[in-house]
């Protein structure tokens, strides 16, 4: 499997597992355009990010509520639908329990799946029959499948966004396996569903995913997230 499969890999199921505790039950129609310019800092500075941001209330307080949101489910099972950088579409299914377990299978005629059992994460091609190992504390998946998360310590946080309509949070970070990249995130600014979000590789590549006909009451199998480590050759 080339590098840049599995990175992608990687960086579009870290923004999945991030952004699916605060979506709506269906895929949005229509993706809704992100802030881009700075925002003017409408009161004085109260906490700064990992980052070195300054954020004054109102960006705290929606920092906070996505931080609430992520927080708030342990379980999740629903579908994905993925718009890659040339314009290609992709569907599938994933399960989440945290922390630490994830997996996520595309529909044919993709062979991708990939599976992290709590201390490893496996990417599989299933035509090719490979596989490829990776600590889990060297992907994006790190702190992303931890049991809790704050954004405001545990993250790289270098944008806050709001206007009437939107919350935009921007996450950059650098792992040894995905290298740098830049999660964009949309969040209603009345409802507080996240709407989209956008992943930008260290090519600078973006990768669009939204997840639907979420489930988080029912209980994954625990034999989703096991990995077999002698199916397959590296």
């Amino acid at each position: 499997m080339d590098r840049l499969t599995k990175t992608s890999a990687l960086l579009i199921f870290s923004a999945a597992i991030f952004a699916a505790p605060a979506l709506a039950q269906n895929a949005p129609k229509q993706q809704p355009k992100a802030q881009t310019q700075p925002q003017t800092k409408q009161g004085p500075i109260v906490a700064t990010t990992k980052s070195g941001l300054e954020l004054d209330q109102k960006q705290l307080n929606s920092l906070e509520r996505v931080t609430k949101f992520f927080n708030s489910t342990a379980t999740l099972v629903g579908k994905f639908h993925q718009i890659g950088p040339d314009g290609s579409k992709t569907e599938g299914v994933f399960y989440m329990q945290r922390p630490g377990r994830v997996r996520f299978e595309y529909e044919e005629p993709s062979p991708i799946e990939l599976i992290a059992d709590g201390s490893s994460v496996a990417v599989r091609n299933r035509t090719l029959a490979t596989q490829d190992i990776y600590p889990l504390s060297q992907t994006p998946l790190r702190f992303l499948l931890a049991e809790k998360i704050d954004l405001l310590k545990d993250s790289n946080v270098t944008s806050v966004f709001q206007d009437d309509l939107f919350v935009t949070i921007v996450i950059e970070e650098k792992s040894q396996i995905a290298g740098t990249h830049r999660l964009r995130m949309l969040f209603g600014a009345k409802d507080n569903q996240l709407k989209q979000w956008t992943i930008t590789d260290p090519q600078g590549f973006d990768t669009t995913v939204s997840v639907y006909d979420l489930d988080a009451k029912t209980r994954p199998d625990p034999g989703l997230f096991k990995i077999d480590f002698t199916r397959y050759q590296q």
